[in-house]
Order: structure tokens, then C-alpha cells, then sequence
């Protein structure tokens, strides 16, 4: 009994002596492995080799193929690509502003940021987040090069080739559960092409009214962070999945077609689109003083708005009448009702001499109630000087109606949709429309004696005209003509001639044609706008650009 009572003893001490020796193997081996994995880390990070010689720097002569093809990533766009153009100079202002450039950048996104974080923490127990330091380093960004598009709408297309490898500043504060850790940004590489837009472009500076920024390729970014003193991104894994996370999420924006649209002005504004109709009815006049000796005056009147390259709205002639009474309608498209005024000018016709001017006065919109008519009498004045004494003495007066009507909405062009169709205004022909023509420029243009050009625009008997463009063989208008018609112009064609007038008084080649073109219309009401270049007949190489517009009511 003792023997076998000492052996099962024995047993059970054997097995509690392995068990007890399998845990400490296990805990040991644990905290081995976990020691030697932080030591190699640490010791990885902080112990790099003392021994660093500088790079040997040769001609690229003296480089052999195999050595060139390695750094053809390196070489500059405009070297590999000859429709990239250098731009030394722009690296060079860059170099010398970029310590202001800094200051500004990092300002601006300090405001930026510091709203959208402090909207942002709350969802993730954070107390707060801070700027430390923001500096964006001494080294600027350099552009590789750059490439223009040319295209025929008002529009300039750039594609820079974008490099970045920097020596930030950053280091930003998180406080969260009483601990405030401080993240160093390091390392900082971002090279990029994307494509930038400058459009609609337009007659008020800066020119432009809104900057379009899409990427044309995914961006290669590459940078550090350092948290206490170590940097994480040496964690294996980690550096690859933080670099595509950023390069899909800045794609899934920025990448082209998807833009980002900085505005600068606004595009009704700036390029003075219409905004409403102001609808004119000339009642009648009243004691008006004659201007002829012999008899009464024969009287009509002008009416224009300020600011506005369209012809003058007449009425009928009401011949011998110092009290005309006309009763006559017009439509006038308003573009800026805060600082456009309505002229109102009485003349009186003659038939071989100049138009005597009986009187004038002028109405600001801003004094007029939108959508509620309202009647004016106004006092006729020599002219619009309150200082000028002859203003005293009675012309008469003229009384007319005026009805302000601004578009709705859904009639007006989105922002930075410059190419969209507006809408007719309200009062167009039922079935009918408005076709608007804009002549926006002409080149190779050439004349045997001048070339001071415009362009005749002839249209069902009507003629309008261009300003001439003095000496030069490639000159821009963009002016614009509208035509309200009854019906869609499906079967009719419009002329375009431009002419050069000489600027010399004299009779010999007072005027002479540079060319011509015919354009059928029937494109323009199927497609709603068409902006072509056409070549012009009867020229050389000259081509004319031209805008057609077709816009309904519905």
C-alpha cells in the first residue's frame, strides 16, 4: 500500500511540475518575444548609421543608359513632353514669395480647419484638437511644367505638372481622457497634375469668376508622423494602408470629372446677364416748345438703358403736335437694375439736318417697384446737370408707364453653368422665341488697302452692325444682338459680312469686304446653341467665330 500510495504521489507532482513549467514557458516566451519586438522597433527608429557620404553628382553625359532610364521619372514635363512649356519663372516668384506664401496659407487653413474639427470631435469623445506650430517649411513647391488648352468658349484651361517635397512644420495636439499627445507632421511629398480652369471669363477683374480643380491622375502623397518621439509610419502595414486610404478619398473627390469649384465672382454680375425685363409704355407729351420757327415741331422719342450696347427704342413721328400722344409699348432686357438708369430723350425730326433735341430725363431702376406699374410724369430737362441753370426753364413733360419684371429663378442660369440656355423672357410669342447672336472674334483676317474690320449682321431685312476694330487682323467683339420672333427660324439663314472701313477721310477704298458666310439656322433650333468657327468666303485663311442662342419660353 505505501508503494503504491509513493508512486500516485509522484504522478500527481509530475504533472502539477509540467503544468506549472508550460505556463512559464508560455508567459516567458510571450514576454520575449514582446521585449525583442519593441527593443528591434525602437532600436530600428532611433539608431541609424553614422557613416552617410553625399551623393556623387555627374553630368547626365557621363550617365550611362541603363542609369538614365532609372531616373527618367525624375525628368522634368517638358522635357519628356514638348506641349508642356517651361515655367521657370513662375518657380522662381514662387521661391522668392514663398515665405509670405506660407504665412498666408497657413492662416488660411487654420480658419478653415478649426471649424470643421471643432464640429467634428464631439462624435469621437475628443476634447479638443490644436495647431501647436503650422508652418509649411523653407523648401516651395516647384511646377515640372505646364500645358495650355485653347478652346472657343470663354474659358483657359491649364495642366500643371506638380511637385512638392517639403520640411514642414506641423505638429498638432489632441486632448482626449486627460492626456494631450502631440502628432508631428515629417516628410511631407506631394506630386500631382492637375487640371485647372479659369471660366467663364469676363470683362471685371480678375477676369475670371470661378477656379475649376480636378485631378487628372491619383496624387502620390507621402509623409511621417511621429508620436512621441516615434514614427509611425514605420509600423509595417500601416504606411501602405494610410497612403491608398488618402489617395482614394482625395480621387473619390478630385479626380476628373469631379471638380472642385472655388468661386471669385459672380457670374450674373460680372458678365452682365439679364436679370429681368423692364417694359416701357410712352403715353404722351405735354407742351412741349417747338424748335422750328416756322410752325410746330414734329416729335419723337428715344428710349435706352444705361450700360447697354443695344440700339435706342424710338417711337412713331408725330408730325406738327406739341402734345403728341403715342401709346406706344417696349421691352427692354435689364441686366443690373442697381445701377442701370432709363433714358428718356425727345427729339425733333427733321428731314435734312440734325435732330433737335426738345428735352430728356432719366429714371434710376432701383426706384422702381418690381412686378407693380407704375405711371410717371417727368419734367423735361436740357440735360442732367443740377447745377446748370438752363435746367429752370420749362420743356414740357412726358408721361410714361414703367413695369419692372425680374426672371423667376428657373429662368436663370445656374452658377458656373455659363454655357446653359436661358430661358425667353416673359412676354415672347407663344411658339416663337428668342434668338440671341453674339460675335465673339475673327482671325487671319486681311485687306489690300486696311483692316479696321466689324461685322454686318443681316437678318430677315434687318441690319445690325459690330464696332470696327482698328489695324488689326485678329479682333474680338463679343458683342450681342437679340430677335424676338413670332415663330422658330427653321427655314431661314443669316449673313454675316465683315468689313473693313478705312480710318483716312478720302474717296478711294473707303470700305472693302473681307469675307462673308451664310448660316443656316435650322441647327441652331434643334440644338439650341451652336459656337462655331467659320471660314469666311471670298478670304484667304479668315474665319469668324460666332454664338447662336435659340431660347423658349418653356
Amino acid at each position: 500500500m505505501r508503494i503504491g500510495f509513493g508512486r500516485i504521489f509522484g504522478r500527481r507532482s509530475g504533472i502539477r511540475m509540467g503544468i506549472v513549467s508550460t505556463i512559464a514557458g508560455t508567459f516567458g516566451f510571450g514576454i520575449g518575444v514582446s521585449i525583442g519586438m519593441v527593443m528591434g522597433y525602437y532600436f530600428f527608429i532611433y539608431f541609424q548609421p553614422t557613416r552617410v557620404e553625399d551623393p556623387k553628382v555627374r553630368p547626365l553625359v557621363e550617365r550611362d543608359t541603363k542609369s538614365l532610364q532609372d531616373m527618367l521619372p525624375e525628368i522634368p514635363m517638358w522635357v519628356k513632353n514638348p506641349d508642356h512649356d517651361r515655367v521657370d519663372w513662375l518657380n522662381k516668384f514662387i521661391e522668392l514669395m514663398w515665405p509670405y506664401l506660407d504665412k498666408v496659407i497657413c492662416k488660411t487653413v487654420k480658419t478653415i480647419a478649426e471649424p470643421i474639427i471643432k464640429e467634428q470631435i464631439p462624435k469621437y469623445k475628443i476634447d479638443a484638437v490644436e495647431f501647436d506650430s503650422l508652418s509649411l517649411g523653407t523648401l516651395p513647391p516647384t511646377f515640372q511644367g505646364m500645358k495650355v488648352y485653347a478652346t472657343d468658349d470663354k474659358e483657359l484651361i491649364m495642366e500643371p505638372s506638380f511637385k512638392w517635397a517639403g520640411n514642414p512644420n506641423i505638429h498638432v495636439a489632441v486632448k482626449a481622457f486627460g492626456m494631450r499627445p502631440t502628432v508631428q507632421v515629417i516628410d511631407l511629398q506631394v506630386f500631382a497634375s492637375p487640371r485647372v480652369t479659369l471660366k467663364p471669363l469676363v470683362p471685371s477683374f480678375p477676369c475670371f469668376c470661378q477656379i475649376h480643380v480636378s485631378l487628372m491622375d491619383k496624387p502620390h502623397v507621402d509623409f511621417g508622423l511621429k508620436l512621441l518621439g516615434a514614427d509611425l509610419m514605420s509600423i509595417p502595414g500601416l504606411y501602405r494602408f494610410v497612403q491608398e486610404t488618402i489617395k482614394d478619398q482625395v480621387a473619390n473627390m478630385y479626380l476628373w470629372p469631379k471638380t472642385l469649384v472655388v468661386p471669385v465672382l459672380d457670374p450674373a454680375k460680372a458678365m452682365k446677364r439679364p436679370v429681368g425685363m423692364l417694359h416701357v409704355k410712352v403715353i404722351q407729351a405735354m407742351k412741349l416748345k417747338k424748335k422750328d420757327l416756322l410752325g410746330a415741331s414734329d416729335p419723337y422719342v428715344k428710349l435706352k438703358l444705361t450700360e447697354d450696347k443695344l440700339p435706342s427704342k424710338k417711337t412713331a413721328i408725330k408730325y406738327k403736335n406739341l402734345n403728341p400722344e403715342w401709346n406706344q409699348e417696349f421691352s427692354m432686357v435689364v441686366k443690373d437694375p442697381e445701377s442701370q438708369a432709363l433714358e428718356i430723350i425727345v427729339y425733333d425730326w427733321e428731314q435734312v439736318g440734325k435732330h433737335d433735341k426738345m428735352g430728356m430725363n432719366v429714371v434710376p431702376l432701383k426706384e422702381v417697384t418690381p412686378e407693380e406699374p407704375k405711371v410717371m410724369t417727368l419734367e423735361l430737362l436740357k440735360n442732367m446737370d443740377p447745377n446748370d441753370p438752363q435746367n429752370e426753364k420749362s420743356r414740357g413733360q412726358i408721361m410714361i408707364e414703367l413695369n419692372y419684371k425680374p426672371f423667376k429663378d428657373d429662368q436663370l442660369p445656374a452658377d458656373g453653368e455659363e454655357n446653359a440656355i436661358e430661358k425667353a423672357p416673359e412676354g415672347t410669342p407663344e411658339g416663337g422665341g428668342l434668338l440671341v447672336v453674339i460675335i465673339h472674334q475673327a482671325e487671319d483676317l486681311e485687306g489690300k488697302h486696311h483692316t479696321n474690320p466689324s461685322v454686318r449682321v443681316l437678318f430677315r431685312g434687318e441690319e445690325k452692325k459690330t464696332k470696327i476694330v482698328k489695324k488689326t487682323r485678329d479682333p474680338r467683339w463679343d458683342e450681342e444682338f437679340s430677335y424676338t420672333l413670332e415663330e422658330p427660324p427653321t427655314n431661314d439663314r443669316m449673313h454675316f459680312e465683315v468689313v473693313s472701313t478705312s480710318s483716312r477721310l478720302g474717296l478711294l477704298h473707303p470700305k472693302e469686304t473681307l469675307g462673308y458666310v451664310d448660316i443656316q439656322l435650322a441647327d441652331v433650333v434643334s440644338n439650341k446653341r451652336i459656337n462655331e468657327k467659320y471660314n469666311l468666303i471670298d478670304s484667304r485663311n479668315g474665319k469668324l467665330q460666332v454664338e447662336l442662342q435659340w431660347r423658349t419660353s418653356s
